[in-house]
């Protein structure tokens, strides 16, 4: 496995750069300067303690990997991607899943992350468990943040437990039916048309609430729904034939052209806190993560 040393070298301390994951949603946030150079994060499971609930593990790492591995103990981590999604790629796109209702969001689950910063110096932004030290958080800066403010190489994670089961049901009722049959729904999409909802965890608790959507008109789906990415800053006009989460607000769409309006305070925060970080523009420079 690369380590940290090698990592922080190929990154230097002068030349434009960027680090590439998977590549699944390498365009986000607008295309790279000319003659940026391109790393790739460190991979691999580093320390991995079920009873404590975390995972030390490589940037680079595949995140269905990990997840596999995650799953042999019964345990996972809350975020999403594709196939080839890596976890330091997930992260820095606030790859969130669609049961982010119940598991939380991306930014939840980063406690540490080791980086390298926009002077070539390696520098570790927040700590190795839940309860962390005072202090500014960084890591949830960091998320989401498309690489902008320091390339990540090795994180830790919080993990939670697996559900056991998981059901997918569909049909015609609004949320506050729903939320009636229902104590934690994992997702709660809709289409302009019809709800899905999927219902997880012990699989007595499961079955209860499968039958009482059930007996109020839901049909369970005989295959899991095909979500497509979350486009952030959505709204419910926007579907493009994709889903708005009604519990988080959230859409789910393939249109990755739709204008999203951001305003000038945003754009102004969002450029300080760049401007901070990497006052030369050279970490994956290009990218607007706004």
């Amino acid at each position: 496995m690369k380590s940290m040393e090698e990592f922080r070298e190929e990154i230097g301390d002068t030349s434009f750069v960027s680090v590439r994951g998977g590549g699944t949603r390498w365009n986000l946030g607008g295309p790279l300067r000319e003659g940026t150079i391109i790393v790739e994060a460190p991979k691999g499971v580093i320390n991995y303690k079920p009873e404590e609930m975390i995972v030390r593990v490589g940037a680079g790492t595949k995140l269905s990997t990990l997840q596999d591995d995650l799953s042999e103990l019964k345990q996972e981590v809350a975020l999403a991607g594709f196939s080839e999604s890596t976890v330091g790629g997930s992260l820095a796109v606030g790859s969130s899943s669609h049961r982010r209702a119940r598991i939380g969001a991306a930014c939840d689950v980063l406690l540490q992350a080791d980086c390298v910063g926009a002077d070539g110096k390696q520098f570790v932004a927040g700590g190795p468990t839940v309860k962390n030290v005072t202090g500014y958080d960084i890591c949830r800066l960091l998320v989401s943040s498309l690489g902008t403010l320091a390339l990540i190489g090795v994180v830790t994670l919080r993990t939670r437990p697996k559900p056991e089961i998981g059901v997918w049901l569909k049909g015609e009722l609004d949320f506050g039916e729903i939320a009636n049959c229902c104590y934690r729904p994992a997702s709660v999409l809709y289409d302009g048309s019809k709800t899905f909802v999927f219902i997880e965890g012990y699989e007595a608790d499961v079955e209860k609430e499968r039958v009482f959507l059930e007996k109020v008109g839901m049909t369970v789906m005989d295959r899991a729904l095909e979500i497509p990415p979350l486009q952030k800053g959505e709204t419910k006009k926007d579907l493009n034939g994709g889903f708005l989460d009604l519990q988080t607000g959230d859409v789910y769409s393939n249109d990755a052209n739709s204008n999203i309006e951001v305003s000038e305070e945003v754009q102004r925060l969002s450029n300080r806190i760049k401007q901070n970080f990497d006052p030369t523009g050279r970490l994956n420079p290009g990218r607007k993560p706004h």
